[in-house]
């Protein structure tokens, strides 16, 4: 039985009980007291037999099994775990890779084992029936052991489980633990990470330093805080060393943090609070800007009413309309980035939009050659469709001002889902998108535009060249649809944006085109707004149409005139945002006193955010200002024919 065998335990009786016994058939025994001194005997020595001890400090034999399976030059030795514990718990034989397991017990019983083990490895056989552990029936279970089994393995969850990496050293720097995060983090399969150099982990510029962390002075040791990380696999990292010493052993172990990502996270939020404090002032801004585009528009509309064709005054009140429209549009842009401008929202089709308007806007840039690959079977989205054309035209624009001497775009669509969204800044809401692509041939970004791009106000056109609201819109509808955008740039390389729409299960609807007919009415209207100026002009409006009017300064004097003529009032236009008591609350109160009360909901914002909570109470319509004299009255014959 002459064979080389190596005995692995921290048991020194042990180690000299199996070199005894082995010896005395002639085998050549090597005996390592850790799984470490196991590793550094194997680099040198090749045993046909090997005993491991499962519970061992410097890399538990469990650990050591699956290494030593994973050794080219080991791959064919007969493996025999010879532990105590195995008569606590069961032990998975095969996950370990061993050919046997045997219990510590009674050396004259245990010995029949291990040489009949000796015996079987010139088989190349399993010793016993397959997951079997043999000599348990020898030992008597110890209460003592199974509890700390029990704490064992509760540690052992408590570190699985950590986001913090966790390794441990020996004193020569070498790994004898290491967590799955810490795994993850280093990207080393376990096998190889343990009983490696921790220093090499790192690039040579750092291991120098790494080293003098490592100096003890006393029981304290240095940090690498977040201010100065180190680059473990491409990622910076902080770490925490602490040294740990008991009557057994003196280690080090290291928390491993992933300082890139919590920066990240940080830069993330910080980035979102901006654009949050950015979005509630344009959005106040956009606001009280409606009121005043609502003013002049109420005025003209009037105007325009008066004076018939002929009139020399007739072209510039349609100018000044179409003057009122543009300002408009520039609010719901505004509105856009403050994510207030989705006020339309129905069930689309993606590809009709973009067909739609790249086909608009190819007409007008005949240096850009707009190129489309459109799925046929894309879902539809839920969505504002004015707002989605919005976005396309802005990144059509933006596209084409960056191929000054022409060039082309590339649209694209398909329908997937967040399982195909890994590894972006941001964590996707589980379900199925819509993804359209626009990639352009032209200049490109460097560094610093792309992490501006989505700013108010940014432009890289210069002064009076642009209002630096195009991205920003975009990138405000696509957050304010439940949806993300992606920018992909680099200088002289072109430009791609993605944008991901949550895909819907309703069927897309057509679009229903506004009426363009004056309607008038007899009703009695309660016009309820805090500004006088659109007061003043709401009455005439109203009173032009035919109606009977009554007027309210605010929410309080709303319900006080409500309550004074409830017999006769049809109808109630009622402003959202006021100052002593706003819509919501004035719509509220208004129901407890007539429950069939119809209402017109108005406001300079538009119907996403608190406006659309009210529209969900009961609310029976909703008109943005600036509205013309057609809008208003078409909304006002659409409530008051409901029965």
């Amino acid at each position: 039985m002459k064979k080389n065998v190596l005995v692995v335990d921290n048991n020194p009786v042990i180690l000299k009980y199996m070199t005894n016994l082995l010896e005395k058939k002639g085998c050549q025994v090597q005996v390592a007291e850790d799984g470490l001194t196991a590793l550094d005997i194997l680099e040198s020595y090749v045993p046909d037999v090997i005993f491991v001890d499962l519970v061992m400090p410097n890399i538990s034999g469990d650990k050591l099994c699956r290494i030593i399976r994973k050794m080219p030059g080991l791959k064919g030795v007969y493996l025999v775990i010879l532990s105590a514990i195995s008569a606590e718990e069961e032990v998975d034989i095969i996950e370990f890779g061993a050919n046997a397991c045997i219990a510590k017990g009674p050396f004259n019983k245990m010995a029949h084992h291990v040489l009949s083990a000796m015996d079987q490895s010139e088989l190349r056989a399993a010793y016993g029936p397959p997951g079997k552990i043999l000599g348990v029936e020898d030992v008597n279970p110890r209460a003592i052991t199974k509890e700390l089994l029990s704490s064992k393995k509760h540690l052992e969850a408590i570190l699985r489980n950590m986001s913090e990496g966790i390794l441990e050293l020996t004193l020569e720097q070498k790994i004898i633990y290491a967590n799955p995060a810490a795994i993850s983090l280093v990207g080393i399969p376990e096998e190889k990470l343990l009983a490696s150099s921790f220093i090499e982990l790192f690039s040579r510029n750092d291991r120098e330093g790494i080293k003098n962390l490592l100096e003890f002075r006393g029981q304290s040791l240095k940090n690498i805080t977040e201010d100065s990380p180190v680059i473990i696999n491409g990622k910076e990292v902080s770490l925490n060393l602490m040294s740990f010493k008991d009557e057994e052993r003196h280690s080090v172990v290291v928390i491993v943090s992933d300082v890139s990502e919590r920066r990240r996270m940080q830069a993330q939020l910080q980035e979102a609070q901006k654009m949050e404090a950015i979005g509630t002032l344009a959005g106040g801004i956009a606001h009280d800007f409606n009121n005043l585009l609502m003013g002049i528009q109420g005025n003209v509309s009037l105007m325009l009413l008066d004076v018939d064709s002929t009139h020399p005054h007739k072209q510039r009140l349609i100018t000044i309309e179409e003057l009122i429209q543009g300002g408009s549009k520039l609010t719901k842009q505004i509105l856009g980035y403050a994510r207030e401008g989705k006020y339309e929202v129905r069930a689309i089709n993606l590809n009709q939009i973009v067909e739609e308007t790249a086909e608009t806007f190819g007409r007008a840039k005949k240096d850009i050659t707009v190129h489309r690959d459109l799925a046929g079977d894309l879902l539809p989205v839920e969505a504002d469709q004015g707002q989605i054309e919005q976005v396309l035209l802005s990144l059509y624009v933006n596209s084409w001002q960056a191929m000054p001497g022409g060039g082309n775009i590339f649209l694209k669509t398909i329908s997937t889902s967040d399982k195909d969204m890994k590894y972006k800044m941001y964590k996707p809401k589980p379900g199925n998108y819509v993804l359209f692509t626009i990639t352009d041939t032209g200049t490109g970004m460097d560094k610093k535009t792309r992490g501006r791009i989505f700013d108010p106000f940014f432009t890289t056109r210069g002064m009076g060249r642009g209002t630096g609201l195009g991205l920003a819109s975009v990138y405000g509808i696509i957050k304010g649809h439940g949806g993300y955008i992606d920018v992909d740039s680099e200088k002289g390389s072109g430009t791609t944006f993605s944008i991901y729409l949550p895909a819907s299960e309703k069927q897309a609807a057509k679009k229903e085109e506004p009426s363009e007919e004056v309607l008038k009415g007899t009703e009695t209207v309660l016009f309820v707004d805090d500004e006088g100026m659109i007061i003043d002009v709401g009455r005439e409006i109203l009173k032009t149409l035919g109606y009977q009017v009554l007027l309210a300064r605010g929410g309080k004097e709303a319900i006080e005139v409500y309550k004074a003529n409830k017999g006769r009032i049809d109808m109630v236009i009622l402003d959202m945002i006021m100052p002593d008591m706003g819509g919501g609350e004035t719509y509220d109160l208004l129901k407890e006193i007539n429950p069939q009360i119809k209402v017109l909901l108005s406001s300079g914002y538009s119907l996403e955010g608190q406006a659309q909570e009210i529209m969900e109470r009961g609310c029976n319509g909703f008109i943005q200002k600036p509205f013309d004299v057609k809008q208003l009255s078409a909304k006002i014959r659409k409530i008051l024919k409901k029965k």
